[in-house]
């Protein structure tokens, strides 16, 4: 078969049906089933990328790295719980479950995040003694599909997150399928071992912000009000999901943009629904400054976020922490040339590989296969996600001086300027080069 390279240069391929739309045409025709992935978007989306800092020259100072702080620390959870989170730097570990991820994998992130003082959270389907044996500081989140859920493993947690959305699929459930329920994740969930699970999309015991107010105080009154409760939102409608968020009383709320990962679920969610992490993260900051509680109400962004330049920006626009999931799984091993070999048998390679649902990952991580999860060692797996965020953290502090700033809390918007007229009206930051904010006079 003749490559691209070797094709008659007068040939065009078309924007509308490019191979890969044709290669899923034919996949569908075939099967007769849509596609089910994991990972996150795959198409290009406006990003942090699209920003640049103005770093001081001469009508702003900048810091000496080698003589002054640039402090990283935040305190979560504060409004109302007798016991907020003070974590050493502004990155924490998203929510991913033990079931989506093996044992090994929940042992590694507890690991790593402890190892730089932050926090790491329990995803779908109960709390792992891995994890929390681990985990100097675990989030609990509270589900749609109560998996696992019992009261003494709130009480063990440190903060309870609300999941009412994930940034991949914003409205829908999550999925895990028969082949990674296997007897202890079974019994974890009270499922059938081997059957494909669907989670349900809305809790089953509220259906609007009044009932979420009501378990909200349920939850306090069963953690003695010590535990501070976030509410997770996918990116949609965010301005209004904010402030309906606090107004039930959240202490942190998280918004997960388009470009987060998740373990399964239909490539056409994970590609048309929700919107980009930096549109919908100055919409939060919006809602959060309107109701006066800005800072009081902590604001956490997930969703594609890489590098440092992501956790600086982030901050500059509004947020006062970020959270990472498929680039700490990344950190860990997950997509490693190493294994090269095992994934070209699967009909991939590496920074290819997302059939995540299949339980048949090589580096251990996304699979239930106790072959397969011995391919991870939790000990460096973790000191390699402890490095990782600890070169976010000097990223974003060096940012943070090059702009004057002795916090990365300090950071602001007028830090910032747009490389594109789209990043500049999602962003509200002008042009760079110009003083021009799109859709504002």
């Amino acid at each position: 078969m003749s490559s691209p390279a070797q094709l008659d240069p007068a040939l065009r391929e078309s924007a509308t049906f490019p191979r890969t739309v044709i290669a899923e045409i034919q996949r569908a025709a075939e099967t007769g089933i849509y596609d089910i992935r994991g990972w996150g978007a795959k198409r290009p989306l406006p990003h942090f990328d699209d920003l640049l800092f103005l770093g001081a020259s001469m009508s702003r100072y900048p810091l000496e790295g080698y003589r002054e702080r640039c402090d990283t620390d935040v305190v979560l959870g504060g409004r109302h719980a007798k016991k907020p989170l003070h974590l050493d730097i502004p990155i924490t570990i998203a929510g991913m479950s033990f079931g989506a991820l093996s044992g090994q994998a929940k042992e590694a992130l507890g690991r790593g995040a402890g190892a730089v003082g932050t926090s790491t959270t329990t995803g779908d389907g109960g709390m792992t003694r891995e994890e929390r044996g681990q985990s100097k500081t675990l989030v609990y989140q509270y589900l749609p599909s109560r998996y696992g859920m019992n009261p003494d493993d709130l009480r063990r947690a440190d903060a309870i997150e609300i999941v009412l959305g994930q940034g991949a699929k914003p409205g829908g459930g999550g999925m895990l399928l028969g082949q990674k329920i296997t007897e202890r994740v079974a019994q974890m969930r009270t499922l059938p071992q081997g059957v494909d699970q669907r989670s349900a999309c809305r809790h089953p015991d509220w259906t609007g912000p009044d009932d979420l107010a009501i378990k909200i105080i349920e939850l306090r009154e069963i953690t003695d009000w010590e535990k501070p409760v976030y509410v997770k939102v996918g990116a949609t409608r965010t301005y209004y999901d904010v402030k309906l968020a606090v107004q039930a009383g959240a202490d942190v709320v998280v918004v997960d943009g388009m470009q987060g990962g998740t373990a399964a679920t239909q490539d056409v969610f994970i590609e048309h629904v929700g919107i980009p992490t930096l549109a919908a993260l100055p919409q939060a900051v919006r809602a959060l400054q309107e109701l006066g509680v800005h800072r009081k109400v902590q604001l956490i962004v997930s969703g594609g976020i890489r590098s440092g330049a992501d956790v600086a920006k982030a901050m500059a626009l509004g947020a006062d922490a970020v959270a990472i999931g498929t680039a700490a799984l990344i950190a860990l091993g997950d997509n490693n040339p190493r294994f090269a070999d095992q994934y070209a048998a699967l009909g991939s390679a590496p920074g290819y590989y997302d059939d995540f649902q299949a339980g048949r990952d090589p580096a251990g991580i996304t699979t239930q296969d106790p072959e397969l999860a011995r391919n991870l060692d939790p000990v460096a797996a973790g000191r390699r996600l402890a490095n990782y965020l600890r070169v976010l953290t000097m990223e974003a502090q060096t940012l943070a001086r090059a702009c004057g700033k002795s916090h990365l809390r300090n950071l602001e918007p007028e830090d910032l300027v747009a490389l594109t007229v789209e990043a500049a009206a999602m962003a509200g930051v002008p042009l760079a080069g110009t003083t021009w904010i799109p859709g504002r006079i």
